[in-house]
């Protein structure tokens, strides 16, 4: 289903003790499967409760960079007003994280190689 340069990557954040996906999750989750070639986001999914919320969160990210987070960042504060907003900002930045040291240690692997 996905290419071999793609990456899956979790970011994980709390969400507010009132929120449904809190009590069904314990967590707020996004799941993001990224091309390692150009850091593009090509799926998203995420823990919420209802598809329209999934589906919402999944059009905010795909076609995104996954480095782009002031960007990102930026159209979940303006577009998305569910009550995990800052969750779904942490988690991002987490999964984005995540995604930079794992790039990192490929490089990394990569130099130690060619010596």
């Amino acid at each position: 289903m996905f290419e071999n340069n793609t990456v899956y990557i979790i970011g994980d954040a709390k969400a507010p003790s009132n929120n449904p996906i809190t009590q069904q999750y314990k967590a707020f989750f996004i799941g993001l499967v990224v091309n390692k070639e150009n850091s593009m986001i090509v799926d998203a999914d995420c823990s919420a409760t209802i598809e329209l919320t999934k589906s919402f969160v999944k059009s905010l990210l795909v076609g995104r960079s996954i480095l782009d987070i002031d960007t990102v960042t930026k159209e979940i504060q303006t577009r998305y007003f569910g009550s995990s907003q800052k969750a779904f900002i942490v988690a991002f930045k987490n999964a984005s994280l995540k995604y930079q040291n794992i790039v990192s240690s490929a490089a990394s692997s990569v130099l130690s190689s060619r010596r």
